[in-house]
């Protein structure tokens, strides 16, 4: 076995206790309320908490919820609170009405519970954040900070490092060993922060426990000099961080990852390998199966008013690219008098001879995009992800656009935060279509169950408004 360190996320076991506290004000709310209602729970109840406790603990990591608090105000950590809370009770609707708990949930107990659980759990977190504070406030759970490196990296931290002292966090300064006439380092009097001493000066400081935390912001062209002064502070009990730079590399996940004894940093890759996706496929089911219900009697009414309205089959049918570039057949209500059956399938634009009178209607309100909650149902496609372009469109932009199929690192979506920003319908230049790449990767990036659900919001309001659709 080797004694190397491995690369990790940063987890305490504080967040392991507040998730199990913050479940057990959830379990032990919902008894309270029932025994003053005087009810006994039975194993329809338990089932429904497990249902209630999977769901929030799902939610709240996808929310990032449980994030350190030297990382999180107050407020933001409030408002985690009652969106995780507001998603969960969404999701435990869906799921009860599906496997038969809607009387546990209509019970005048429950809906009790549902309104006040936020309010327990964000005075719980408020009240432990608050004793936090003031411990720090007087000297308790503060660290002392100092940088190593006078690079952009390092100032960026010194900058963010003193914009959140209510973090525990006090910056010292910096240290470094370059002097301050060397053109490669800004001047003390232009750089705005003080430069205590040399990499000795640091070690002997960190000795005497006068500093608590080191940042290295060197460059990763000084690998040597950053194993020397990693060697000699490991003589210390300070903490050591290596700060690189990585957005340099515009990730597209930017996950830390092991194979073997070799650490590795993700570049490209799609945030829904592994757990993610599982919950990613089982977000698109419980909000597929109650919108296919409901749409179902719409569908067949458009239907027959396709048939009424041209010539011609009720459903389009074209070949996409999916998930990792992979063809699927994307379904459609026609929305045009004749398939176009020319390679170039040139863009829909405004007046298009090609929609026809119905069509314009399905288009402009999106309605020629239902059948598609099908294709979500089979798996090639998302509710919410990038807009799958044709095949001849895929080809001709993926030449001209940097990173253009890296949108395929996830399943295609009916819906998509480019759509919902007004980067829906025709591109009919190289620049819109850059516009829209570039709101598809910002979604991969920073994908969660909350963004989901505001796209989806988002695109319901935004329905009538879009001018761009012909």
């Amino acid at each position: 076995m080797t004694t190397q360190g491995m690369l990790r996320p940063h987890v305490t076991k504080l967040v392991a206790v507040f998730r199990f506290t913050d479940l057990a004000i959830v379990v032990s709310l919902y008894w309270l309320l029932s025994q003053i209602n005087g009810l006994e729970l039975d194993q329809t109840d338990r089932l429904f908490l497990l249902v209630t406790v999977l769901l929030f603990l799902l939610v709240g990591a996808g929310n990032h919820l449980y994030r350190s608090w030297r990382v999180a105000s107050i407020i933001s950590e409030i408002s985690s609170i009652a969106l995780s809370w507001i998603i969960t009770c969404v999701m435990l609707s869906i799921v009860s009405m599906l496997v038969g708990l809607t009387d546990v949930l209509l019970r005048t107990n429950t809906l009790f519970w549902v309104i006040l659980v936020p309010f327990f759990l964000s005075g719980w977190h408020v009240a432990i954040r608050l004793i936090s504070r003031e411990f720090r406030r007087h000297g308790y759970n503060t660290r002392i900070v100092a940088i190593v490196g006078c690079t952009e990296l390092g100032l960026r931290l010194a900058r963010n490092t003193e914009d959140a002292g209510w973090m525990g966090f006090r910056f010292a300064g910096f240290f470094e060993d370059r002097r301050p006439d060397n053109k490669r380092m800004p001047r003390n009097s232009n750089f705005g922060y003080p430069i205590i001493g040399d990499i000795s000066e640091l070690v002997e400081k960190a000795k005497t426990g006068e500093i608590d935390v080191v940042y290295l912001a060197l460059p990763l062209s000084a690998e040597s000099r950053i194993r020397e002064i990693i060697a000699e502070l490991s003589d210390t009990t300070t903490a050591v961080y290596l700060a690189q730079d990585f957005t340099m590399y515009q990730l597209l996940s930017g996950q830390r990852v092991m194979l073997g004894d070799v650490h590795m940093l993700t570049v490209n890759e799609s945030p829904f390998y592994g757990i993610d996706g599982w919950v990613k496929r089982f977000e698109d089911i419980v909000l597929c199966i109650p919108i296919i219900l409901t749409i179902a009697i719409p569908c067949l009414l458009i239907s027959i008013l396709i048939k009424l309205d041209s010539p011609g089959p009720v459903l389009f049918k074209q070949i996409r690219y999916g998930l990792y570039g992979k063809g699927f057949e994307i379904w459609k209500f026609r929305s045009m008098y004749l398939e176009n059956g020319d390679r170039t399938v040139p863009q829909a634009t405004r007046n298009d001879p090609r929609v026809t009178k119905l069509g314009k209607f399905l288009r402009k309100t999106s309605l020629d995009e239902l059948p598609q909650f099908f294709n979500v149902l089979a798996g090639s496609m998302s509710i919410v992800g990038p807009r799958p372009h044709a095949v001849p469109h895929n080809e001709f932009y993926r030449k001209e656009i940097d990173r253009y199929m890296l949108r395929h690192t996830v399943k295609p979506g009916i819906t998509g935060w480019a759509q919902v920003n007004g980067y829906r319908g025709e591109t009919s230049t190289l620049d819109k279509m850059e516009k829209r790449i570039e709101h598809d990767l910002f979604y991969i990036r920073n994908w969660s169950i909350l963004l989901d659900l505001r796209i989806i919001f988002m695109t319901i309001l935004g329905v009538f408004r879009n001018d761009n659709v012909y």
